[in-house]
């Protein structure tokens, strides 16, 4: 199992509009290390649900339902999405500010790369920002 963050702007598309929706296609991503990380999820990997924007804090765990498969939004077939559905909101939001905080996430991608939308954890990161919850 693969473990990631995957990031939405609540206005765009919410923890809460995924929980109401039950499942959503993981589309719009236009970044290519995004997409590659997107082409390596796999059925039953997890994923802490990032609000970005101002909120910028780990909202929930969601899961991936379906993997990789041509994204139709998109007018190039090399883009791509990926179906996921909710598992669980975290206790308590997790501030990007806190993951910032601790030494051991200090190479995490979304500390390094904030601006990808998709990128992956380790199951020492992954657990690690839920205990923070």
């Amino acid at each position: 199992m693969n473990y990631w963050i995957i990031k939405s702007e609540p206005e765009a598309y919410s923890w809460d509009t995924l929980v109401k929706d039950k499942k959503t296609p993981w589309n719009g991503v236009r970044n290519y290390q995004a997409r590659n990380n997107m082409a390596a999820m796999k059925k039953g990997d997890l994923a802490l649900y990032y609000h970005s924007g101002d909120e910028r804090q780990v909202v929930g765990i969601a899961r991936v339902i379906k993997e990789a498969y041509s994204d139709h939004t998109a007018d190039d077939p090399r883009w791509i999405m990926v179906d996921v559905e909710p598992m669980k909101p975290v206790k308590n939001p997790i501030p990007l500010k806190l993951l910032k905080e601790i030494p051991e996430l200090k190479n995490t991608k979304i500390i390094k790369q904030p601006r990808l939308s998709v990128s992956p954890l380790t199951k020492k990161e992954y657990d690690l920002i839920l205990t923070l919850s």
